[in-house]
C-alpha cells in the first residue's frame, strides 16, 4: 500500500498544479470508497481556490478557505493529473476539473480502501488524524521521546514502530528496511532495547524514509506519484521482498516470518 514516502511524493507532485487554482467541477463515478463520498464535497469545494496542500501521516489535505478535502490512498490508490477529456478506466473513480487549465486531477483506487472526505473544521482535529504520533522526519521525533514510548512495552519492535500512535508513516516496507539498517531483529521486544540502539533505529528510520522520498517512493504494484510516474526505491530494498535471497552484508539467506499478518524479512546473523 502507499506508505508515507509515496504519499509525500504524491503531495509534492500535485501541489504546484493545485495551489492558486479553483476546482471547477467534481465528477464522482464511484462514491463508495472506504467511506461514502458525501454530496457536500462536490457542493462545498466547487469554485473554491486551493490555498495549500499538505500531508499528515498518510493523509493529504487539500485546503481551501471554506474547508479541507482529506484524501487517503488506501491500499492501492493513486492521485495524479491527466489531460482534460481523458476517458476514465474502470477504477478511475473521481475527477476534479481544474479551472482554466486542460488538466483533471484523477483519483484511481482498484481496491476502494481509500477515502475522500470533507471537513470545515481544523483537519488535524479530525477523528482520523487527532490521535497520530509525531512525523518521523520532524524534530519532535527524537530519541528521548522514542525510548520513553518503548519503555516497558512487550510488543515486537517492528510492531511498535508501525504503530501510528507512536510515530506516523513507518509502514511495513520501511520498518523492515530500517530495522535491517539498524541491525535490530524485528521480533525483539521494544521495551528490551537499549537507548543507544533505539537512537540508531531512529536515525535509520529517518534515513530510509528520506531516501525513499528522494527516489519517489516504492512501486510494488499499482502506485504512481502525482506526476503519473512510478517510484524507484524498490531497487534499493535490502530485505523487503527478498526472503530466501542472500543478505547484502553477510550473504546468508534471509528469513521470513509473519508479524501481525505482515511479511517480515530479516537476517538472523546481522540482526540481533
Amino acid at each position: 500500500m502507499p506508505e508515507l514516502p509515496e504519499v509525500e511524493t504524491t503531495m509534492r507532485g500535485i501541489e504546484p498544479h493545485l495551489v492558486g487554482q479553483k476546482i471547477a467541477k467534481v465528477d464522482i463515478r464511484q462514491p463508495q470508497l472506504r467511506w461514502l463520498i458525501t454530496p457536500e464535497l462536490s457542493q462545498d469545494i466547487l469554485e473554491q481556490e486551493v490555498v495549500k496542500v499538505s500531508r499528515r501521516g498518510k493523509y493529504i489535505g487539500v485546503h481551501t478557505a471554506k474547508g479541507t478535502m482529506i484524501i487517503h490512498l488506501g491500499m492501492s490508490g493513486s492521485l495524479y493529473f491527466v489531460p482534460a477529456n481523458t476517458p476514465p478506466l474502470f477504477h478511475d473513480h473521481v475527477d476534479f476539473q481544474i479551472a482554466d487549465t486542460d488538466q483533471w486531477l484523477r483519483y484511481t483506487d482498484p481496491r476502494r480502501f481509500g477515502a475522500i472526505l470533507w471537513t470545515t473544521d481544523d483537519w488535524l482535529e479530525h477523528d482520523l488524524l487527532s490521535h497520530l504520533g509525531p512525523e518521523p522526519l520532524s524534530d519532535e521525533f527524537d530519541v528521548d521521546y522514542f525510548y520513553a514510548k518503548a519503555k516497558g512495552r512487550k510488543v515486537p519492535i517492528k510492531t511498535f514502530v508501525m504503530d501510528s500512535k507512536v510515530v506516523v508513516g513507518v509502514g511495513n516496507i520501511y520498518a523492515n528496511e530500517a530495522l535491517f539498517m539498524a541491525g535490530i531483529r524485528p521480533t525483539r521486544m521494544a521495551g528490551n532495547i537499549s537507548k543507544v540502539r533505539m537512537r540508531k533505529l531512529l536515525e535509520c528510520i529517518k534515513i530510509v524514509l528520506a531516501n525513499a522520498i528522494k527516489q519517489g517512493g516504492t512501486t510494488l504494484k499499482d502506485f504512481v506519484g502525482g506526476d503519473g510516474k512510478p517510484g524507484y526505491f524498490k531497487q534499493e530494498l535490502a530485505v523487503y521482498g527478498r526472503a530466501g535471497l542472500p543478505c547484502t552484508q553477510c550473504q546468508q539467506a534471509l528469513t521470513e516470518v509473519r508479524q501481525a499478518q505482515r511479511s517480515t524479512v530479516y537476517c538472523v546473523k546481522c540482526q540481533t
